[in-house]
């Protein structure tokens, strides 16, 4: 199934570019499903799939529902602890979601859409209205953070058997974690590593939008980084809300003329494999199908390219300063290799930790599990040149088995 994640500059108009490229997708064709947290006009509201137009669904998340459903749930699995503590049960009228509660709703859309229920429709074409830019990163990187930490918390292979848990709580002094607890962290992992699997795949990618001016210009810049540090694979730039040229008026003509020069410079320094679209500003908010079948007819290459699917190749890669026999080839030296465009030396941190290497640049975090040829080595040197973060391992003798 192709994916379309679109994001971009609050205010930029994301959700009508998302609009517009599932209905482009689906007039050429695609039986398109749009997932959406905010409201399109002329779209139908419901919490699932419903036609819009031939070839088209749309579904709005209610990230308070799932909430909701999700509490009720966990309730009922800890009734016992709840019991014994002399805890009141709630009802469902009266919880309000937390923050991070619109994340997690949508991270659970994927899911249906990529392994679940949804999936049974058989769609060829998934677009998804994410948040603003920032919080695009950070949630599309949750799925691997939150996988993580339920490996660091509870690890399936320290889970006891059935039998032997009593005995081990006595001899432990501390009751020991109940079993549902262990396969709920397994279904959670499973869910999470099909969203995970989505994101991951080569025929996902993401649509950034923004309109034309300085601030969108620094925003993109700063997310360049973000978006190579995660591996995201950007297939198209949208400038929405391109102003006409050669107005009369001085004030338009200065704002067009200000938006020309952004659009120029984005020209210049797109990725080859990133094309830059332009929708027309309408004069006014888009109000429904109509208005989105206009910028369709305007600009076709709104309809997302066929890609093949797979897991895509990781952001990384190794080069070798000749590969590292055994403990006396001093020369194994091997090189870890990520593409940073936009990142500089000040706001880059990287901590070797166990077998995982944690980088931090700007305000980008990710953690990456190292190779296991790296594993047997020690950092010694790291540089970032042309926009190439480079560390170095030097293999450590005590860890290559010796020959000869």
């Amino acid at each position: 199934m192709r994916t379309v994640l679109v994001t971009g500059l609050g205010g930029a108009g994301r959700t009508t570019v998302a609009a517009a490229t599932a209905l482009a997708g689906a007039r050429g064709g695609a039986r398109t499903l749009l997932i959406s947290a905010d409201a399109t006009p002329g779209f139908p509201t419901d919490t699932e799939p419903t036609g819009v137009t031939d070839g088209l669904w749309s579904v709005r998340i209610d990230s308070g529902a799932h909430f909701r459903s999700e509490l009720l749930t966990l309730q009922d699995k800890l009734s016992g602890v709840l019991d014994l503590l002399g805890g009141n049960r709630m009802d469902g009228e009266e919880l309000t979601e937390l923050p991070g509660s619109a994340e997690l709703a949508l991270l659970h859309s994927l899911r249906r859409a990529a392994q679940g229920d949804w999936s049974r429709a058989g769609y060829d074409l998934l677009v998804v209205d994410l948040p603003p830019l920032r919080e695009a990163l950070a949630l599309l990187a949750l799925p691997e953070q939150l996988r993580r930490y339920l490996r660091r918390l509870l690890p399936q292979e320290r889970q006891a058997a059935r039998a032997l848990r009593p005995m081990l709580a006595q001899l432990a002094g501390v009751p020991m974690p109940a079993q549902w607890l262990y396969e709920a962290a397994a279904r959670r992992d499973a869910e999470l590593a099909g969203v995970q699997a989505l994101i991951e795949d080569r025929a996902t990618t993401l649509r950034l939008v923004a309109e034309p001016g300085p601030a969108a210009e620094d925003a993109l810049h700063t997310a360049r980084t973000g978006l190579a540090l995660h591996g995201l694979r950007v297939d198209a730039l949208v400038a929405n809300r391109v102003l006409p040229r050669h107005s009369s008026d001085p004030w338009f003509a200065a704002l067009s003329a200000q938006q020309d020069k952004c659009l120029d410079h984005w020209h210049e320094e797109r990725p080859t494999e990133a094309p830059l679209l332009r929708l027309p500003h309408l004069g006014r908010d888009p109000q429904g199908p109509g208005d989105l079948t206009g910028l369709v007819d305007d600009t076709p290459a709104l309809s997302p390219d066929s890609r093949g699917g797979g897991r895509a190749e990781d952001a990384w890669w190794i080069e070798e300063a000749g590969a590292p026999e055994g403990p006396d080839d001093a020369d194994g030296i091997l090189v870890w290799c990520l593409r940073l465009p936009g990142a500089v030396k000040k706001d880059l941190q990287l901590v070797r930790r166990g077998n995982e290497l944690l980088l931090t640049v700007g305000p980008f975090h990710r953690i990456v599990p190292l190779e296991s040829a790296l594993r047997r080595c020690t950092v010694s040197g790291a540089a970032l040149t042309d926009g190439v973060l480079r560390v170095r391992f030097t293999p450590d003798p005590a860890l290559w088995p010796r020959t000869g």
